[in-house]
């Protein structure tokens, strides 16, 4: 058993209450760790002394050259340790070794990227229409960022809060999961390593109440970045009414997957399969509305169930598993209601749709398509998070953008065709912040990544996002040898 502490203020703690929650491995459906359940009294002392380093000593005064060497030290100490921070994170969430552990070596890019943009956060100077008078712009940090990141990447989600944040030179408190913790606790060890002044990075755990929505409205936190469901979104922009932070806010979705008559039918194939059956369909973009052009439906479905039925589910830590367990028990119990709905409905199950043999314990499912003859279906409509993919046929070009844009979500997409103008047109008219052509579930510290609608708003990652976390100050300044003139004397 693992017993973790929170970082606060450059030391680890426990919840000022001795309050503790239990991590449970979704491979075994036992608890394996425990970890902090942080108080108000601790999100309070977590943001104060974020406020204190801000204000005063080494973070205040150090120049941006100076924060980026920091951030290049911690993505050394990341790749370092992938192995380790991936076995961690597979343990805790039941995501593949082979994924965490590449994905925590990726991730150390992030930190790189932004620790190269520390220093080039620039101004500008202003041509006014106005005589003796030069106005030049300056980026300043925006305050106290508080960063609430969801258990399903957990690790990437904090480099695109944390990393931005810190290169513009604020002071972070970061909020995990109350499911799947450890990998972020993990982290906050390789940050206490690298030496960043007390209260620059902080960690708290704990649920949404009292911790999440105290740290959220807290009177000194600036800054809110979110990822996480629709519901608590609503919470938040709400608990920001008081603070007026600024807010961004990465959601949901319900993507879509367009393949047209003309697409590789392998490589459409393959995309839908990583984008429905990778991560076991626990990831935010999951293209789980897969629409097939009519005329290549059948032959469609027929390689994807190939393809779902070969996909071999087990053990995530086993090198040889393509697919693991589910991370919690309410989510397989919330998916096999939908199924259940979907198939009442007219839904056509062609694979799946239950628990896999020889699991005697674990939050297991199998890879699961239904055909769907319209978006009527529950499938179709909701976000499942878990590997169920709804095939829809449709007719023309204009007709499958219909259905693609029939959703309140829009944060990603696929299109799979040969036709380079189709591919553009499409991509055009899809209304989602992604769009990938013949490929999907790419993503680069070099591409903005956000959503429209109820998939939220701001971006992450690219250049324009370290923007996001300073502030515009105007400077004045009258060069004239003449005195200000009289106010109250117009000429």
């Amino acid at each position: 058993m693992t017993n973790y502490q929170m970082y606060i203020d450059g030391g680890f703690c426990d919840a000022s209450d001795g309050g503790r929650f239990d991590s449970i491995n979704p491979a075994t459906g036992k608890v394996w760790a425990t970890a902090p359940a942080a108080t108000e009294a601790d999100v309070d002392r977590a943001v104060t002394a974020a406020r204190r380093a801000m204000d005063e000593g080494e973070w205040s005064e150090m120049t941006a050259t100076g924060r980026g060497r920091l951030l290049f030290e911690l993505a050394d100490l990341m790749a370092e340790n992938s192995e380790h921070l991936g076995s961690i994170e597979t343990t805790d969430s039941g995501k593949l070794a082979v994924e965490t552990r590449g994905q925590s070596a990726y991730v150390a890019e992030y930190y790189r990227y932004y620790a190269g943009l520390a220093d080039k956060i620039q101004g500008s100077t202003l041509p006014m229409d106005k005589p003796d008078m030069h106005v030049f712009t300056t980026r300043e940090p925006i305050g106290v960022v508080a960063g609430i990141v969801p258990w399903n990447a957990e690790m990437l989600l904090t480099a695109t809060k944390a990393a931005p944040a810190l290169a513009a030179g604020n002071a972070v408190v970061i909020k995990s999961s109350e499911d799947a913790p450890a990998p972020v606790l993990e982290f906050a060890k390789l940050v206490d390593r690298v030496g960043f002044p007390d209260g620059v990075f902080n960690l708290i755990t704990g649920f949404g109440e009292p911790c999440g929505r105290a740290l959220t409205s807290h009177p000194l936190v600036s800054r809110v970045a979110f990822t996480g469901g629709v519901d608590a979104a609503r919470k938040v922009v709400a608990n920001t009414a008081g603070n007026f932070a600024h807010l961004s806010l990465e959601l949901g979705g319900k993507s879509p997957i367009l393949v047209f008559n003309d697409a590789d039918l392998e490589g459409a194939v393959n995309g839908a399969i990583a984008g429905n059956f990778g991560a076991t369909g626990q990831s935010c973009v999951a293209g789980s509305r897969v629409l097939v052009q009519a005329s290549i439906h059948d032959d469609f479905i027929r390689e994807t169930v190939k393809r779902a039925e070969a996909v071999r589910i087990g053990d995530p830590l086993d090198e040889s598993t393509q697919m693991g367990p589910l991370a919690t028990e309410a989510q397989r119990d919330r998916i096999e209601a939908v199924v259940a709905e979907s198939l009442d409905q007219g839904a056509v199950l062609h694979t799946g749709g239950r628990r896999p043999g020889g699991f005697d314990a674990g939050w297991y499912y199998e890879p699961t398509i239904l055909g769907c003859p319209s978006q009527a279906i529950r499938s179709t409509r909701v976000e499942l998070f878990g590997p169920v993919m709804s095939v829809i046929p449709f007719g023309t070009e204009d007709e499958g953008v219909a259905l693609a844009n029939d959703t309140e979500f829009g944060l990603g997409a696929g299109v799979f065709t040969r036709d380079v103008a189709r591919a553009h047109r499409v991509a055009g008219a899809i209304r989602s912040g992604i769009v990938w052509v013949n490929t999907y579930r790419a993503i680069s510290p070099i591409a903005p990544f956000g959503g429209f609608g109820q998939s939220g708003y701001g971006r992450e990652s690219g250049i324009d996002a370290i923007y996001e976390y300073t502030r515009t100050k105007s400077v004045w300044i009258n060069t004239s040898t003449q005195p200000m003139a009289n106010p109250f004397v117009m000429r």
